[in-house]
């Protein structure tokens, strides 16, 4: 972590001193053109369809049915919807698109971008980076179920970049009698993530959620980390994602927050889980502390917070009034193997109480795990 976090301060000194090319490689922000608002001339479209390969600058449609979309476009009866801005695109049938980024050789990145579900087929996003060897360096992310009420969501993904300059593919595999049918894309953006490291007082990688995916500025609906995201790949340094549904990360800007800036709110119930395997002594006392509470953002009554630690099991109930707050929680467990499994899942399903349908749920914060030296008790 202090090998790359020295890299990327010399980079960007020198960038600043000599103004060179190299200062276009992306460490936190929107790709070029990553929100679709230079759009390709009338020439290289047919209707709605961009029908040149190298139509929406800095891009290009590797294959299949790719749309340039404006704000308030129709399809039939349905008012097309772009996220941010007044543009974004839409990958049809098969539809591939591409760009290229200059990245620091062996960081290690989220990539964040906003979709809208337009079909009511199962829609899917293959995401993809090259050159790699790395086997978890793509992933299909299920885009079926909507977390949010605005129509859109924003997802996460990480990968470890092996060359100074990358290319990122957004593949949309279905094939459906609509070629049309299919997300829409927009606020395509990168983050040179920090390696996760233990601060003193505190067995635990990332326990404050501190670092993570990037956050678009004047967005209120958080960041999905999407489910079965193992620890080398996570766009949560330090944390699995260890569940069927995506968990959400929210930043202080536009929820409250127990400690810090960011924190991970549980979304989906049983389905919605964080994991992280740390090493300890069998015997031994350890002592677990975390926050629970609400994000204020109307997600009311009684929730609940459970914690996996070897053979504790920790139920840890929350009233909330959606209106922010948070209570501590803490307990003493007796390690019973040198790996133990570190797993919080929220016990129930919400939604807010604004009759959005946004699913919502209890927030985690500031987890701690230290070593008991002289326990007068403990629960195993």
């Amino acid at each position: 972590m202090k090998k790359m976090t020295k890299l990327t301060a010399l980079v960007l000194f020198l960038c600043t001193i000599f103004h060179v090319g190299l200062c276009r490689l992306i460490t936190d922000g929107l790709v070029p053109n990553g929100n679709f608002e230079r759009g390709p001339k009338p020439s290289q479209m047919k209707g709605s369809r961009v029908i040149d390969p190298h139509g929406i600058p800095k891009w290009v449609i590797s294959s299949g049915f790719v749309e340039y979309i404006k704000s308030g476009e129709k399809q039939g009866e349905m008012v097309l919807v772009v996220p941010q801005g007044s543009h974004a695109v839409r990958l049809g049938e098969d539809a591939s698109i591409t760009t290229t980024v200059r990245v620091i050789k062996g960081g290690y990145y989220s990539l964040s971008f906003t979709f809208v579900r337009t079909c009511a087929q199962e829609e899917r996003l293959n995401v993809s980076v090259s050159p790699n060897s790395e086997p978890n360096d793509w992933g299909i992310l299920p885009l079926q179920t909507m977390y949010s009420s605005t129509g859109f969501d924003t997802y996460s993904w990480a990968f470890l970049a092996e060359s100074n300059r990358v290319q990122i593919v957004l593949h949309n595999p279905a094939r459906e009698k609509d070629p049309s049918c299919g997300p829409i894309i927009d606020s395509v953006a990168l983050k040179l993530l920090n390696a996760p490291r233990r601060l003193r007082g505190n067995m635990l990688k990332n326990g404050d959620f501190e670092e993570g995916p990037y956050i678009l500025p004047n967005t209120t609906w958080g960041v999905l980390i999407p489910p079965n995201i193992e620890d080398d790949h996570s766009p949560l340094p330090g944390w699995i994602i260890e569940s069927l549904k995506a968990v959400k990360y929210i930043d202080s800007n536009h929820f409250l927050v127990p400690s810090g800036t960011r924190a991970v709110e549980l979304v989906a119930g049983r389905e919605s889980a964080v994991v992280q395997i740390v090493r300890t002594i069998p015997g031994k006392v350890y002592e677990l502390m975390f926050s629970v509470g609400d994000a204020n953002n109307s997600c009311e009554g009684s929730m609940g917070v459970e914690a996996f630690a070897g053979r504790l099991t920790l139920q840890v109930p929350y009233q909330s009034k959606g209106k922010g707050g948070f209570i501590r929680a803490n307990h003493r467990f007796t390690a019973v193997s040198t790996r133990t499994r570190i797993r919080f899942l929220s016990s129930f399903y919400h939604m807010k109480s604004d009759h959005s349908g946004s699913l919502c749920g209890p927030v985690i914060d500031d987890v701690r795990l230290v070593g008991v030296r002289h326990p007068t008790i403990h629960h195993s």
